[in-house]
């Protein structure tokens, strides 16, 4: 018996795990900020490599394939955003945080806490804003293929930019100033 010559598929999956799984980390790490949670970001990221699969075939080889894969990741997320916006939130309730008939008891969440100042005002923007200076200013991406990821014009994610860039500024002179690392 001689070995079969590799098909079709055989080499469009070695060239999907050649060119489109290095950048696993790169998406994780988007995901991350845009879900606001560990659980989810491994879900949307898996998403993204699952749809990116099945569309590989229509992939151009040599483009920038990374933005390729963040434009799949964020339109997974913004489906996921509004998919959940449209359904009502479901929040268990044990019973021993009830009092009386007053309603819950209140808890102080620590995990704010626990996060650096530059990821709660990146968490705090609205998510075009985030997603905006995600890819742009973290993963940097060209505005141009920013712009492609987020189905924008140039114009807007310039101006999207803009006022994160601002929100954000504001957010870490506040915090700057409570931490007594800037005098008011």
């Amino acid at each position: 018996m001689t070995p079969e010559a590799p098909g079709p598929s055989d080499r469009l999956r070695a060239r999907f795990e050649a060119e489109a799984l290095p950048f696993m980390a790169v998406l994780y790490r988007v995901a991350r900020r845009l879900a606001r949670g560990e659980e989810e970001a491994k879900d949307l990221v898996q998403e993204a490599y699952l749809r990116a699969y099945r569309t590989f075939a229509g992939f151009t080889p040599g483009t920038n394939c990374r933005a390729w894969l963040l434009t799949i990741l964020y339109s997974v997320f913004i489906n996921r955003y509004r998919k959940a916006r449209r359904q009502p939130e479901f929040v268990p309730v044990d019973e021993s945080q009830l009092v009386g008939d007053s309603g819950l008891t209140p808890t102080l969440d620590t995990s704010v806490f626990e996060k650096g100042a530059v990821d709660e005002a990146l968490a705090e923007l609205p998510e075009v804003f985030r997603a905006a200076v995600l890819l742009v200013d973290v993963e940097e991406l060209s505005y141009e293929e920013a712009a492609a990821a987020l189905d924008c014009p140039v114009g807007t994610l310039r101006s999207r930019l803009f006022r994160a860039r601002r929100l954000l500024f504001g957010s870490l002179q506040d915090h700057a100033r409570k931490t007594g690392y800037l005098k008011s």
